[in-house]
């Protein structure tokens, strides 16, 4: 690997590590933040929550269509970056259920850019490097879990330290991505131009079903996992270890996803990460000690750290080079956006209505139909090739 080469991937490495760690500090405490600090009710909870997934339905495929017809995906990722940063401090500043409603809603239309846009960037240099995608991706997996330990212990003593530790980590994010390998691409015929061609792919629909069911759960559980560990006994220390050996655990599993996909296919490995989580969802819901919580804690190494790359490469594979933005960004507001609203708000209701344990066999159920999915999407795959070879 020259020096040119290993520049550009610590570039996309640093980018993962600050932007990740920014939403470490935030999003998993914000959930406790507002209830103990703030206030708040398990409904205004779960509407703040989940109006960010909301707006990101919309959002994520406009900014990805916007970077593939003006191929200005770096300063758009940029820019986007650094208002998100600024937006996070309204939640220092006021005070009330509809003004933090409003800053969930600025946050979102710009935080809805950064993850997919920036995956698209390292995608297609990755793929043309040479080099493992879940190397680089493995950094926002380290920068989440040292964001959720530190600022667990930070928190306790000023909850408000996670809004400026998100805006400073965000400011570094949008350095980084001003030296991101910038790769051209054709451009559509218009801005829905490759919507249009995407909607016409069952795989890429199907696929779609899949990560709303598995990468879903996953998401919400970013916000009611503080909540589990506190019902199970934590505390806000507790809370950044669980997260700490959750999320770090995703590392080893990431470097090795190259390999398992070689091996085994790209959907073979997504069908063992969807497993894996339903067998995560249902021990939560038997109401684990604590020590076992801790214990467990691995499960989502061994689910999101294949299921990220292995999703994120098939919907390279399946999709045209020109629109891997467009596709992207819609496979992330499927995934981030409707999946993450969808577990998020419903899981709120759940929560008020019953239990943290019911959030989790509802997490349970739907992921079982994600598991389906893909079994259904495996054997397409396998009835495609066998008629390739009956062709050939």
């Amino acid at each position: 690997m020259d020096m040119h080469v290993k520049r550009n991937i610590f570039t996309l490495q640093g980018f993962y590590l600050f932007v990740f760690f920014g939403i470490g500090s935030l999003f998993p405490l914000l959930s406790v933040y507002l209830s103990e600090v703030e206030n708040l009710n398990g409904y205004q909870i779960g509407i703040i929550l989940s109006i960010g997934p909301v707006i990101m339905i919309f959002f994520q495929p406009f900014w990805g269509m916007l970077a593939d017809m003006k191929n200005a995906h770096n300063m758009l990722l940029t820019l986007t970056t650094l208002i998100t940063g600024v937006a996070a401090l309204g939640y220092v500043f006021f005070d009330g259920f509809i003004s933090f409603l409003i800053i969930a809603t600025l946050l979102a239309i710009f935080q809805s850019a950064i993850i997919p846009l920036s995956d698209s960037i390292s995608l297609k240099y990755t793929s043309k490097a040479g080099v493992n995608y879940g190397n680089v991706r493995l950094f926002g997996s380290l920068g989440f879990g040292l964001a959720v330990f530190v600022m667990g212990r930070l928190s306790e003593w000023n909850p408000h330290v996670i809004f400026y530790a998100f805006f400073l980590t965000l400011l570094i994010s949008a350095s980084f991505s001003m030296k991101m390998p910038k790769e051209p691409s054709g451009r559509p015929a218009g801005l829905f131009a490759g919507m249009k061609d995407l909607m016409q792919m069952k795989k890429f629909l199907i696929f779609l079903g899949v990560t709303f069911m598995i990468f879903g759960p996953n998401l919400a559980n970013n916000f009611y996992f503080s909540l589990f560990v506190e019902d199970r006994g934590g505390t806000y220390t507790g809370i950044g270890i669980a997260f700490l050996i959750a999320v770090l655990s995703e590392i080893p599993f990431m470097r090795a996803a190259g390999s398992w996909i070689r091996k085994l296919g790209l959907l073979q490995v997504a069908f063992i990460a969807a497993i894996v989580s339903l067998i995560r969802w249902i021990f939560y819901f038997t109401e684990p000690a604590l020590s076992l919580v801790y214990a467990s804690a691995v499960i989502q190494g061994f689910s999101l750290g294949l299921f990220i790359p292995a999703g994120l490469q098939y919907i390279r594979d399946i999709t045209p080079l020109h629109i891997t933005a467009t596709a992207v960004t819609i496979y992330s507001a499927v995934g981030n956006g409707l999946g993450n609203w969808f577990f998020t708000f419903f899981g709120g209701i759940i929560f008020e209505e019953f239990s943290i344990y019911g959030v989790y066999l509802f997490f349970a159920a739907l992921t079982l139909m994600g598991v389906l999915l893909t079994v259904w999407l495996m054997k397409d795959e396998k009835r495609s090739h066998s008629k390739q070879i009956t062709a050939n």
